[in-house]
């Protein structure tokens, strides 16, 4: 299972996207927009945060899984991409992190 990467889940979201809403939960959550997929990538960090500091690892993994495909739904929608995050992070390492902060 190791070879499936967030650019795979990329490319599923993209595909799965212009499916018929009454098929696949990606395409109802795009059909709703940006505003929506937004709201629902916080409500998983909510969730998240909680897994993190009150339940198990298994239940953060589950969480982790929830907010990363929510992310990518949104950077679809916005028109972002996995390799334009990965640009900005490279740029960022560039630097020590108390610079690159304070350049911000």
């Amino acid at each position: 299972m190791g070879d499936f990467s967030l650019v795979d889940l990329e490319k599923i979201i993209k595909a799965r996207s212009g499916e018929s809403p009454d098929v696949s939960y990606t395409a109802s959550l795009c059909q709703k927009g940006i505003g929506k997929a937004a709201e629902k990538l916080g409500e998983e960090a909510v969730e998240t945060i909680i897994a993190a500091v009150s339940q198990g690892s298994d239940e953060l993994t589950a969480e982790a899984a929830d907010l990363l495909y929510h992310l990518l739904v949104v950077l679809q929608l916005g028109g972002v991409t996995l390799e334009d995050v990965m640009d900005e992070l490279q740029r960022r390492t560039a630097q020590s992190g108390h610079e690159e902060k304070s350049n911000r």
